[in-house]
């Protein structure tokens, strides 16, 4: 919930202990933290106008008004909020929001920390995905067009940007100045697809963590690349849980946006 112009969030995490019985298992975590609203970035990542699926095209078109109404509560707040659509950037040139992250003051993010990268409990289906470091490049399998798998041109029209305070941009960089010029020390993550983009493009969890930014997911504001007829042959939703835990088991903690919109 919100207190005042602070975010008081309720952070999830997954620890590997032992039972009673002296076998592991993972235990559930919970701690809270106030953070000012001044110190917290949103950042909606790959929220597009268009998927080359039905299903993921579907699912994002009930999330995009959801997460346009996280943005507007946390907004109004003080949270600075970063549109993150990528590969459509040229579509916002010129844009007041895409000057402001253009106008940051560039500076060195601190060498990145080592950090293990487990591997996920299941493959993206529709394309051949892997994590760069800096960013996650997405092979054409052969025999698909490119415009068939990349048919994005722009953020999901149900998701507001304010020319006055919001920033665009698809770089870690960039996002990396925009926060560090407002000393904003915590960064929350929406968007898709959590076992692809959220993780590892260059603004992704996976390269925040190495920069050491207190980076959280918001785990009912995102939806995984899975089909239910590869392996582990779980249901959609299931599927989207279990990156949810292997965020929080080997990356980050992760929130509600009940934490960041009231009610």
């Amino acid at each position: 919930m919100i207190n005042g112009k602070s975010f008081h969030l309720h952070l999830r995490s997954q620890v590997l202990t032992q039972n009673t019985r002296e076998r592991n298992c993972w235990q559930v975590v919970m701690a809270e933290k106030v953070v000012p609203a001044a110190s917290l970035a949103i950042l909606i990542c790959d929220i597009w106008d268009a998927y080359p699926a039905r299903g993921p095209a579907e699912r994002v078109a009930e999330l995009a008004p959801r997460i346009h109404q996280l943005a507007e509560a946390a907004r109004q707040r003080g949270a600075l909020i970063i549109h993150a659509p990528s590969s459509t950037i040229d579509y916002y040139a010129g844009t007041p929001a895409r000057q402001r992250a253009l106008a940051a003051p560039p500076v060195d993010p601190p060498p990145p920390v080592d950090h293990p990268t487990p591997p996920l409990p299941f493959d993206s289906p529709l394309a051949t995905c892997s994590d760069t470091g800096e960013t996650m490049t997405h092979q054409v399998l052969p025999g698909v067009r490119p415009e068939d798998v990349f048919p994005w041109t722009r953020q999901h029209e149900a998701i507001r940007i304010d020319p006055e305070r919001d920033a665009i941009t698809d770089s870690g960089q960039e996002v990396y100045n925009l926060m560090h010029e407002r000393g904003i020390r915590h960064l929350a993550i929406t968007g898709v697809h959590t076992n692809a983009c959220v993780l590892g493009r260059s603004f992704g969890i996976k390269q925040m963590v190495r920069w050491g930014v207190a980076v959280m997911l918001v785990r009912d504001l995102t939806d995984a690349l899975y089909n239910p007829a590869m392996p582990p042959y779980v249901s959609h939703d299931e599927g989207t849980h279990l990156v949810v835990g292997y965020i929080e088991k080997f990356w980050c903690p992760t929130i509600t946006s009940d934490d960041l919109v009231k009610g």
